[in-house]
């Protein structure tokens, strides 16, 4: 899969440094040194894509000169959308839309604005000893979700979801956050959807409630094996109130 993309991506980019976690990055093209980085993962969760459950495929492309990402897809194999994407438009402004099966295109700009009582948030919960036991100790946050809501209905829910996606779907306003304490995602799982939520106007914190930023240092072929290995826990969020409702009560290790 890994040779099919670059086959594909060298169509559009002439030279741009190939990196994956599969291998060290690669300088593909005549360029000795291209300024656009391409971050591709192929198939994210693969052992659900084999059982023709869930699969996504995820592409973000970073120029080093800009220090930002410029354009990202994340791509849905089994569901009516299947394709959400952000890029950097002629004026310097981030837009984000998706496309459904039909090929109908939906800009992407309204992120949910519900509250933490009101809210349904996800997490990769799939993991029992690594992803649910933890969440099922944070029982300030299970609390407050769970509370009600001003009709005094308990509308709070928990859901499961993957990677990028995960934020595609807040970009969206399908879910209204996804947050991630336990083991924090890698660079690929989180860049595209982080990027795309970002073009959509949505936020993504850290557990201390600062902006992660878009900036993610890839300067060099060091720097960027280097991120490679790194992790970062997160709370993404359709607002920023939301995303603080929740950074005040997830408790942090």
């Amino acid at each position: 899969m890994h040779r099919r993309y670059k086959e594909l991506l060298v169509e559009i980019i002439p030279s741009f440094i190939y990196a994956s976690e599969e291998a060290d990055p690669e300088i593909i093209g005549p360029e000795i040194d291209p300024d656009l980085c391409v971050m591709v993962d192929p198939l994210d969760t693969s052992e659900l894509a084999v059982r023709s459950l869930y699969g996504y495929t995820h592409i973000l492309v970073y120029s080093r000169t800009l220090a930002r990402p410029v354009a990202a897809v994340v791509g849905d194999i089994f569901h009516h959308v299947q394709i959400y994407l952000a890029a950097m438009d002629q004026d310097g402004n981030d837009r984000a839309l998706m496309i459904t099966a039909d090929r109908v295109q939906h800009t992407l700009e309204h992120p949910s604005r519900a509250s933490l009582p009101e809210a349904l948030i996800t997490n990769y919960l799939m993991r029992p000893a690594q992803r649910f036991g933890p969440l099922a100790q944070q029982h300030e946050f299970l609390a407050a979700l769970g509370a009600p809501s001003e009709d005094q209905k308990a509308k709070g829910r928990i859901g499961v979801d993957f990677g990028s996606i995960g934020l595609c779907h807040v970009a969206a306003g399908f879910t209204d956050a996804m947050i991630e304490f336990a083991k924090g995602f890698a660079i690929w799982d989180l860049s595209p959807g982080h990027y795309i939520l970002h073009a959509a106007g949505g936020t993504v914190t850290d557990l201390h409630g600062q902006p992660i930023p878009l900036d993610y240092g890839l300067n060099s072929l060091s720097a960027i094996s280097q991120a490679m290995n790194v992790r970062k826990k997160f709370i993404a969020a359709g607002s920023s109130s939301l995303a603080a409702e929740i950074q005040e009560v997830l408790h942090q290790e």
